[in-house]
């Protein structure tokens, strides 16, 4: 059986949109959207006025992927606007802060499931297969969820990293591509990817995104070029 069309306002076209503050991570969320379902295109945006404008031109989403407070709108009240124009949509929260408090407004503003970055691809997937499904994934909350440290600064050694590992990451956090880094540091691409390596073994992450997600709120000095990196939830 299909699932119930977006009668409202879909004009027939198929498509999920992507809402985050960091135009990494959305589109890390993206890469994950479309390993679960690869028949399903995926827009990528950080700001709810051109998700809107989406909406206008191609009709409402099939999915909804959001983080619940953006940088140009709170997404809690920004939805409310979204029902009364894509009611069929579903929507999948996301956020970094595990508190149980986030978790109820989500469900009050109208989103059918909620995943914390920090989620595994696995989790992810699972959570948008239920909200396509028409049922609910809230992932469970847990008093451990708050012991992730926030808001403090971090040097490479803090971390288990070289200095060098401190100025690759440092610039991975602003988003710059392996082959501008290397440009940045004037060292080969083959060379950063092997500092990739070993950064994502000490943090213990498997992907760029992961690396983000595990910062996020944290500050980054790399020392040796008094460069500092502030990586928080706006």
């Amino acid at each position: 059986m299909k699932p119930e069309s977006h009668a409202d306002c879909n004009h027939g076209e198929s498509y999920a949109i992507v809402l985050d503050n960091h135009p990494l991570i959305g589109q890390g969320i993206a890469q994950y959207l479309h390993s679960a379902r690869s028949d399903l295109p995926v827009r990528v945006t950080t700001a709810w006025a051109q998700a809107q404008h989406w909406i206008k031109a191609s009709g409402c989403p099939d999915v909804l992927v959001a983080d619940v407070s953006m940088a140009d709108r709170n997404s809690l009240a920004a939805f409310a606007e979204w029902r009364s124009q894509c009611r069929a949509t579903p929507w999948l929260a996301i956020c970094d802060d595990a508190e149980p408090a986030i978790m109820q407004q989500a469900r009050s503003a109208g989103a059918q499931g909620l995943v914390y970055k920090r989620a595994t691809q696995d989790v992810f997937i699972k959570a948008l297969a239920a909200v396509l499904a028409g049922r609910q994934w809230f992932e469970p909350w847990t008093a451990a969820d708050q012991q992730h440290p926030r808001e403090r600064t971090v040097a490479p050694a803090d971390l288990g990293l070289t200095l060098r590992q401190g100025d690759v990451l440092a610039l991975v956090l602003c988003g710059l591509s392996n082959k501008r880094i290397a440009s940045r540091l004037g060292l080969t691409e083959s060379t950063i990817k092997e500092y990739m390596t070993g950064i994502f073994q000490k943090l213990g992450v498997s992907n760029r995104v992961h690396a983000i997600t595990c910062l996020r709120g944290r500050q980054l000095t790399v020392a040796s070029r008094q460069q500092h990196v502030h990586h928080q939830v706006q």
